[in-house]
């Protein structure tokens, strides 16, 4: 199975989500961080199952609550780009690769 691993960028948004949940219900910050755990346990098993955003970055939606993590399959690592609200730009997590 592959490895996770995030950008700094994504890493951040993952926290600042789990704080803003935390804010506005007790626990509910925790609930989607053990969400956005599944979903990668998803990613690792099948990689190549959700949406192609790009030719090398897919998208796979978290169950329960309006977020993607968008990711790349790179050799034995999975990628997280971001962990990103599905009403934000489409492509804002472009800026954050050096060539897409």
């Amino acid at each position: 199975m592959r490895r996770v691993e995030f950008l700094d960028a994504a890493k951040l948004e993952f926290a600042e989500a789990v704080v803003y949940y935390n804010h506005e219900s007790e626990g509910l910050g925790y609930r989607f961080a053990a969400e956005v755990r599944k979903t990668l346990l998803r990613i690792q098993r099948h990689s190549k199952a959700w949406t192609p955003i790009s030719e090398r970055t897919r998208r796979c939606r978290t169950s329960g609550f309006p977020y993607g993590v968008i990711y790349q399959t790179r050799d034995d690592v999975i990628l997280v780009v971001a962990v990103m609200h599905l009403h934000r730009h489409p492509d804002s997590w472009k800026s954050r690769l050096p060539s897409q």
